[in-house]
C-alpha cells in the first residue's frame, strides 16, 4: 500500500503518534505488518479504557442498589401505621360507653396508633436525611464516569469515520491499480492491500458492535441517576407538604382524645390529611422500588457489557 499524502484525510488513523495515543500493542517488525496490526487494533486503547470505566461504574451502581431499601421499608411502615388509624375511636361516646370504660379503651387505642404513626414518620424523615448524606458523600462520581464513557464512545466514532474514509480511498486506489499494467510483485502488493482492507472492515464492525452495545447501557445509567434524584426530591416534598400538615392535625386530635376522651374538632381535617399522606407515601414507596429496579438493571447491563468489550480490547 502506498504511503499516505500529507493532505490525506485519514493520516491520523495510521500514524505512530496515533498508535502511541491509543496505547495499542507494540509495533510490528515491518511496515506491512504494522499496517495490518493497525487495521486489526484500531481503537483498542479506547476499548480498554471503556473496560476500566465499566468496572468502576458497575461497582458504584452495585453499591447504590441498597440505598433505597431502608427508605422503602420506612415508607411501608408508615403506610401500615396510617392504615391502622380508626377515627371512629375518637367520636364522643355515650353514657354507657363511659360507664363501662369502653370510651377510655377506644381513646387509648387511638392514641397508641397515633404514636406509631408519629414514630414511623420520624423514621422516614431520618432515612431521607441519611440518604441525603450518602448522596452528598458520593458527589458526582457516577455523572463523571458516564461522561468519560461518552467521551470514549465519541473517540471510537471518530476512528470509525476515519476508517471508513480510508477504506473508500484505498479501494478506489486498488481499482485503479488493478486496472493498470502491473507485474507479479505489484499484484502481490494489491492482494495484500485488499486483505488489509478486509482486516479494517472486520475491525470497524467490532467497534460498531462495541458502541451499539455501550450506548444503551449509558442511557440506562443516566435514567437510573435521574430517577434516583427525582425520588429523593419527591420524598423531601412529601415530608414538607404532606407529612408536616398531617402530623400537626393528627397531633391536635390525639391531644383532644388524651384530655377529653374524645375529639369534637378537626377530625375531618385530620382524616383528610391522613388520606393524603397515605397516598403520597404509597407513591413514594413505588418510586423507591422503581429506583432499585433501575439501579439493578443498570448494574446487570454493565456486567453483561464486559462480554462485548473484552474481545475488542
Amino acid at each position: 500500500m502506498s504511503a499516505p499524502d500529507d493532505d490525506d484525510r485519514t493520516a491520523s488513523l495510521m500514524t505512530p503518534a496515533k498508535l502511541a495515543q491509543l496505547k495499542v500493542r507494540p509495533a510490528a517488525a515491518s511496515p506491512a505488518a504494522w499496517l495490518d496490526q493497525m487495521a486489526a487494533d484500531a481503537g483498542s486503547g479506547h476499548v480498554r479504557r471503556l473496560i476500566e470505566l465499566r468496572q468502576q461504574l458497575e461497582a458504584l451502581v452495585r453499591a447504590r442498589e441498597a440505598d433505597f431499601q431502608p427508605l422503602l421499608a420506612a415508607c411501608r411502615a408508615l403506610q401500615d401505621a396510617i392504615a391502622a388509624l380508626d377515627f371512629s375511636l375518637v367520636e364522643p361516646k355515650g353514657w354507657l360507653a363511659r360507664a363501662t370504660g369502653k370510651g377510655k379503651e377506644a381513646a387509648a387505642t387511638f392514641t397508641a396508633r397515633h404514636d406509631k404513626v408519629h414514630a414511623a414518620a420520624d423514621d422516614l424523615g431520618d432515612e431521607v436525611k441519611a440518604l441525603h448524606k450518602r448522596v452528598t458523600a458520593q458527589g458526582t462520581s457516577s455523572d463523571k464516569l458516564v461522561l468519560e464513557v461518552q467521551t470514549e464512545l465519541r473517540a471510537l466514532e471518530k476512528i470509525m469515520e476515519q476508517g471508513a474514509r480510508w477504506l473508500q480511498d484505498m479501494r478506489n486506489q486498488l481499482k485503479a491499480r488493478q486496472a493498470g499494467a502491473h507485474d507479479a510483485a505489484a499484484q502481490k502488493q494489491i492482494d495484500e492491500d485488499n486483505a488489509r482492507c478486509e482486516l479494517l472492515v472486520a475491525r470497524l464492525k467490532v467497534l460498531r458492535t462495541v458502541t451499539a452495545a455501550t450506548q444503551p447501557v449509558v442511557e440506562r445509567c443516566k435514567a437510573a441517576g435521574a430517577a434516583r434524584a427525582g425520588a429523593l426530591a419527591a420524598l423531601q416534598q412529601l415530608l414538607e407538604q404532606d407529612l408536616k400538615p398531617a402530623a400537626h392535625k393528627l397531633g391536635a386530635v390525639a391531644r383532644q382524645v388524651e384530655d377529653e376522651g374524645a375529639a369534637s374538632r378537626g377530625v375531618d381535617a385530620a382524616r383528610t390529611a391522613a388520606e393524603t399522606l397515605q397516598s403520597g407515601v404509597q407513591q413514594a414507596a413505588q418510586d423507591c422500588a422503581g429506583v432499585q429496579a433501575l439501579e439493578q438493571g443498570a448494574a446487570d447491563e454493565l456486567a453483561g457489557l464486559q462480554a462485548t468489550l473484552q474481545p475488542a480490547a
